[in-house]
This record gives structure tokens, sequence and C-alpha cells, in this order.
């Protein structure tokens, strides 16, 4: 892939992805090394993309889709050891232990935090929408329009690389159910999802089978839901849930107030919630430019997971179905910054597809969590191999183990999971246990606290 002697970058979305590529250059510019020209484009009044709360569902104040769908009693359903950033631990942010499940609140201050002390927010320019790229042939770059939401004004640059940070958790996957248009009561995405105490005393209907599933369901539950079914697709989740929550197959159709189900019997509900996922979602990049994709370990036109193959100057973050979060984000940032300073150097066309295929051919022999978790586990120490990332194999090695380990303890134990400590593989600590279960826990006023 040419480089241009002196390269832009515009980067779409200041969410963690964005961040963690802001980060890797900012690091490089303070240790006196020359870095390209960087211009990031965030559509939201601040950065934390995904992490920023609001009350807002449907549109925005200036007619924008809501990113968002942050609900506000969120918790981080893994534990806060699996999601560490290798060279900024929650033992160095908050100067102590803390438990290994935190609020939405304590979770987005700690990624922040990294941020603001990376000086980066001089690269961003918040308001800012992408309405359009493209890529000129004859000038070799990328066109890319953009509008200021608050004073309207639209401007087009030209960038020799556009990255996509910005996720792929906010355009809902919403699914025909027969008859669901007679039903009388609220029907909502998990995306609109916002509070749970409004479900207070109501019958509902869940329809999806992963991890917003489980969670809804359990944030229903726990503000007083009078009872939850989960309706699934392929396969339960298999949870000792309590006995208000209930799982079955798929529903068959929907009159009035009234769910049927495969196994004949029927249910009457007061809301639905859809909580069935969501689409890559690209609007803003020429058709030629979109990655086509579901929601899988290894997006087969990005090699490495991320740079596009048709187009190499085009580059994805954080694209993949997510065990590993901000530490898979900042792999693959540094290792797009190596690229584009070119301390490393992409392949040929077919030497890319041959290592897509591999890949590929791995991923689609996997059979259930654990093997999954291994994969996502290789698919980063590859990565981080290739940088001076400080995240060894051994602490990658430590994660993975973790992860085994909670995915056996929601096993066993579906209500109180969060209320385990976990230790980290990047400091050793271990977490405390919080004062107060989680089931117990009605706000967010005890964020970081023991």
């Amino acid at each position: 892939m040419d480089r241009p002697v002196t390269p832009r970058i515009a980067i779409i979305g200041a969410g963690p992805s964005g961040l963690s590529q802001l980060r890797s250059f900012a690091l490089k510019e303070s240790a006196g090394e020359h870095i390209p020209e960087i211009v990031c484009f965030e559509k939201q009044s601040d950065w934390g993309g995904m992490w920023n709360y609001t009350w807002r569902t449907g549109l925005d104040e200036y007619g924008e889709p809501v990113h968002g769908s942050m609900y506000r009693h969120l918790w981080s359903n893994a534990p806060k050891e699996c999601h560490e950033f290798a060279d900024y631990s929650f033992d160095r942010h908050f100067s102590k232990p803390i438990p290994s499940f935190i609020p939405r609140e304590t979770f987005r201050e700690y990624i922040l935090a990294r941020a603001e002390q990376s000086n980066i927010r001089r690269y961003v320019q918040f308001n800012t929408v992408v309405s359009y790229v493209d890529f000129d042939s004859e000038k070799r770059s990328f066109s890319v329009q953009t509008r200021h939401l608050s004073t309207g004004k639209r401007c087009i640059e030209y960038f020799d690389y556009v990255i996509v940070a910005v996720g792929h958790f906010s355009m809902p996957n919403i699914p025909y159910i027969s008859g669901i248009e007679t039903f009388p009561g609220q029907v909502i995405h998990s995306h609109d999802f916002r509070d749970a105490r409004q479900f207070v005393e109501r019958d509902i209907l869940i329809v999806g089978g992963s991890l917003s599933a489980e969670d809804i369901a359990l944030q229903t539950f726990k503000f007083g839901a009078k009872s939850i079914t989960i309706s699934y697709r392929t396969k339960p989740m298999g949870f000792k849930w309590p006995s208000k929550i209930e799982e079955k197959p798929l529903l068959e159709k929907i009159e009035g107030r009234t769910a049927y189900f495969p196994d004949g019997s029927t249910r009457q509900f007061d809301s639905i919630i859809l909580c069935t996922g969501y689409k890559h979602h690209f609007p803003f990049l020429a058709d030629d430019l979109r990655l086509d994709t579901n929601n899988c370990l290894y997006p087969s036109q990005l090699y490495k997971g991320i740079f596009f193959q048709n187009q190499p100057r085009l580059i994805y973050l954080g694209m993949q179905n997510l065990f590993f979060s901000l530490s898979l984000f900042d792999c693959q940032a540094w290792y797009v910054r190596d690229v584009l300073l070119g301390r490393t150097l992409l392949p040929d066309t077919s030497k890319r597809k041959e290592d897509m295929l591999a890949w590929k051919t791995r991923e689609e022999q996997l059979e259930g969590k654990e093997e999954s978790i291994d994969f996502q586990t290789s698919y980063l120490k590859n990565l981080a191999e290739a940088t001076d990332y400080p995240l060894t194999d051994l602490s990658l090695d430590a994660t993975a183990a973790t992860f085994k380990i909670w995915v056996a303890d929601k096993q066993s134990n579906i209500i109180n999971y969060r209320d385990k400590p976990y230790t980290s593989s990047i400091t050793g600590t271990k977490a405390t246990i919080c004062s107060t279960p989680w089931m117990e826990t009605q706000n967010v006023s005890n964020a970081g606290s023991s």
C-alpha cells in the first residue's frame, strides 16, 4: 500500500475505538516523532461514543439518529478485569481496588480519563456528522463531506486514509413478527430501552437470546416487573432463572396482547422489548466502501480484521463480535498506527486474501464460547506481538481464563454473578466485593466504591 509523504487521516467517531486510535498516535508525538495530520469527526457534543448516556431515543436535537443504547441503570456485564487497558490500569486510575462489576458512569470515567491524559481532544471536531465518503481515483484520496450540526456549515475535505470507528451497536435489527402491528402495548427495541422502572408490575415479552436479552431480563426483574418471558430464536440461554423469568421458543404470532408459542401455549403481555441485535450500518460510505458483514469474530472483507481488502486505505475498527473490547481496540489501533507510519507493511492482495481465509476458516470451525474466547485471544496476540502495545501473551491467556470463569459463573448463578471479585491480569490486584449486592443496588451513587 503506497503511503503519501505527508498523509492526512480522517477518523470517524470519538468513541472507545476512535480514542484508542488517537492515543496511539499521540504517544508517538509526545515522544518527539512526526505523525500525520489527523482529524476526528464526532457527531455528539462530547466523546465517549456508546458510553454517553442520553434519555433521548429515536432522533437527537438535530434530527440525527441517536447513537447510544445505554440505559440508566446499566452495569458492566463482564468483569472489568477483562476490559482493562494494558497501559492504564484500573489501579492507576482509582488508586485503590474496586469491585469487578461497575456502573456505566464509572466505566465511562475510566475510558475518558485516559483520553484526557493523552491530550487528544485537540484532534476532535465535535457536533460534526460525516455525511458522505467516497474515494476519488484521480486524486487518489478520499472525499469526506461533513456538516456541523449546530451551525449547519458543510465542508468537503480530502484525506489519504479514513478510519471508521463508529461501532456496530447502534442500528437496530428489527425482525417482523406476524401480528405485531395489532399489539396495543409498548413495543421497543433494546436500543431505545432507557429505564427498567417503567416496567414495574408489567408482563414483558423479550424477543432475543443473547446478551441484551439476558441483561434486560435481569434489569426488569430487579426493578419489579411482574413477569418476563424470553422468546429465543435458536436455543435457550439455559440459566437458572428465578420463577418470574422463563424461556420459550420463538413466538409464532401475536393477536392483540396474546402471543402464541410453538408448544401451543399462549401468554398475554403488556410490553414487548426486541433484543434482536444490531446491523453493521455505514450510510455515509459509498456503496463500494461499505463493509458487509454480520456480527462475527472475523469479518471476511477485512485483512487482520481491520483493513478493507478492496481498498486498504479504508480502515475499520472494532467490527468484531466482542469478548475483549478496550484491549482489542488498542491492539487494532496500534497496528493501524504502525502501518500508517510505515513500520509495518501490508502484504499484497493475494497474501492478504490467504491470511483472511485462514482466519475465517478457523472461525467457522469453532464450537462453543470457550473456543470463541481462545480464537479472539489468538487474534489479539497476533496484533499485539507486531507492535509495542504492552499486552503480553501471558496477560492475554490470563484474561481468557477469566472470561471462561465468568461464563461458568453466570451458568451457576445468573442473579448474583456480578457480586464475585476477579483478579487483574495487568496488575495482579484482586477486586473488592461491593458492599451492596448488585440485585439490591438501585442507583449509581456507589460508583467505584467497595
